[in-house]
């Protein structure tokens, strides 16, 4: 095997796996041990993993590429999808900020990118799960607080019941959430269940829940959604005529940006 030139995290060799597998349909065990530069065992705890999940399909020796497999991106590929409206997005939202205002800054690449733009204000308490966010923010002067909790490499959160311990105990006057999906039935939606009960924490403690999300997310379900009647604006670069409605009639206000 051929060595690399760093550690792959857990996600990043998951994703590595199914392109391989999307590129070949069929591998074997020890075909994706030398593609990646990682041990037998490695791979074979990855597939059982992807397997349970129904990411891939297990066959004798090896793994079959699924078609319907979803997995999340790396966040340093989700940062650069759709980047001019993230920016957009985020620029509405700092809108929404007055100087001096308590928030709560979710993980994603969305949110981050208002993270970047809060020089504009003065005199902030954020509250944030994403280690993004709080460096972004570790030198600009507002007053910043990290939840605590379980690292979530993929996302760069940190999230599950440790995270409640903070949470708990304060109160937001803004929210601003990211998601993986997003539909009028289920509203948000994530893959993993220990940041759906972070997100969802962070709603229960928010006076207004506002939902930053890129027309990529809309329409779209996840594994597990984030059970929470909270949100009262979404902000988006675009969204179909019909679901912008349908939300509205909710009593969800539809920022276009």
């Amino acid at each position: 095997m051929t060595g690399t030139p760093h550690r792959m995290l857990t996600a990043e060799r998951e994703q590595r796996i199914l392109q391989l597998l999307k590129s070949n349909d069929v591998m074997s065990v020890s075909s994706l041990s030398e593609s990646l530069a990682i041990s037998e065992a490695t791979v074979r705890r990855d597939l059982q993993s992807m397997h349970e999940r129904g990411l891939l399909a297990r066959v004798h020796g090896g793994a079959a590429y699924k078609s319907e497999g979803v997995i999340e991106p790396l966040f340093e590929d989700k940062e650069g999808q759709n980047a001019e409206g993230k920016q957009r997005i985020a620029a509405k939202a700092l809108s929404l900020i007055k100087d001096n205002d308590t928030i709560f800054l979710d993980g994603g690449s969305t949110v981050l990118k208002l993270a970047q733009q809060l020089d504009a204000r003065k005199g902030l308490t954020i509250v944030t799960n994403s280690l993004m966010a709080a460096a972004t923010l570790m030198e600009s002067g507002h007053r910043l607080i990290l939840t605590g909790g379980e690292l979530r490499a993929i996302s760069r959160t940190l999230v599950g019941p440790l995270s409640a311990a903070v949470l708990q105990e304060i109160v937001v006057d803004l929210a601003f959430m990211g998601t993986f999906g997003f539909t009028e039935e289920d509203g948000m939606s994530t893959t993993d269940t220990n940041e759906a009960f972070t997100k969802v924490q962070a709603m229960r403690r928010a006076k207004h829940v506002i939902l930053l999300a890129d027309n990529s997310k809309l329409g779209r379900a996840s594994f597990v959604k984030c059970a929470c009647e909270r949100l009262e604006t979404l902000v988006t670069d675009s969204i179909p005529d019909n679901m912008k409605k349908e939300l509205e009639d909710k009593g969800v206000s539809v920022i276009i940006a």
